[in-house]
């Protein structure tokens, strides 16, 4: 059996962290271990964290960092410092189903007899939003929040990304393709970088199943929003948008001073003119989203970013 490697980062998880763990523990699927990276936690969050660790030290191994990283940087930087066959993201707040490993991995097989296992590959999946209780808000995050999961070229994720980082796995050969270079400063969210990494040298797949429970409380660093509720914080933060776009389009220079010697040169102009969007006048910007689908899911969400860009 190939060795999987659960990357877990926390930060003051003490009130769910354990149930997560427990979770993962029950999978059918053995052969994978729990590298958990704390982010400088000031509750119990380590010593729930080191009690599992005494109870299965074949399988858990915390490392707690000395400055706070930030939850992008910090998956990023343990991506970098472990070694496997294969990598699966993990909050500290959810809970994984227990075919969540199993179905995940025979999709990841299959797009290597497909492709290879020398290019870099990641899979994704759906999830169950549920509340703090687990009591499900929603049967899909996808279906709830109106997005396109299969839309995963580049344009698209350069302007909207859509893999779930708690449901991502990815194989060695895109890990080796993070670890080649230095960190990003300007990576919005890990998971996003990831998919730039995957659709730029290699492949997605989305798994239409939910193989998770996501989790939604006070405290989430990115969750699940329905879509009147996405609506409705559009209209009214459109100055934050337009900030959001713009951090959008510097994370997407940073990839192209980062892998743009690597990639091909079709790739490599379309990150670029990505990324020099706000230089672009009012009508060539909009003309340059039209030709090279730098698009979000659906009309709505389109118009929206035809009015703001």
């Amino acid at each position: 059996m190939n060795k999987i490697t659960i990357i877990m980062t926390t930060y003051n998880g003490e009130k769910y962290v354990g149930e997560q763990i427990e979770s993962i523990l029950a999978s059918p699927y053995s052969n994978f271990e729990i590298s958990i990276y704390d982010d400088g936690s000031n509750d119990n969050t380590m010593g729930i964290l080191r009690r599992y660790e005494e109870l299965y030290p074949d399988i858990i191994q915390v490392h707690q960092n000395e400055q706070n990283m930030g939850v992008t940087l910090n998956f990023l930087n343990a991506i970098c410092n472990t070694n496997s066959d294969y990598y699966m993201l993990c909050d500290q707040d959810d809970v994984w189903k227990p075919n969540k490993i199993p179905v995940t991995l025979k999709k990841m097989r299959q797009m290597e007899e497909q492709y290879g296992k020398n290019t870099p590959l990641a899979v994704f999946t759906d999830a169950v939003v549920v509340d703090k209780e687990l009591n499900i808000l929603h049967n899909s995050f996808f279906a709830s929040s109106h997005m396109n999961p299969r839309r995963t070229d580049l344009p698209h994720l350069l302007m909207e990304n859509k893999l779930i980082g708690c449901t991502v796995m990815f194989n060695a050969s895109l890990r080796k393709i993070l670890k080649s270079n230095h960190l990003p400063k300007e990576a919005r969210f890990h998971d996003a970088w990831i998919g730039l990494i995957a659709a730029s040298f290699g492949r997605i797949a989305y798994l239409n199943e939910a193989t998770m429970l996501y989790r939604q409380h006070g405290n989430n660093v990115v969750g699940n929003v329905n879509f009147l509720a996405y609506i409705k914080d559009r209209i009214t933060t459109i100055n934050k948008q337009k900030i959001n776009l713009l951090a959008t389009q510097r994370q997407a220079a940073e990839f192209a001073r980062i892998y743009g010697k690597k990639m091909d040169l079709d790739k490599r102009i379309i990150i670029g003119r990505f990324a020099n969007l706000h230089k672009a006048g009012f009508v060539r910007k909009r003309c340059l989203i039209l030709r090279h689908r730098y698009l979000k899911s659906g009309l709505v969400r389109n118009l929206g970013l035809m009015i703001i860009i």
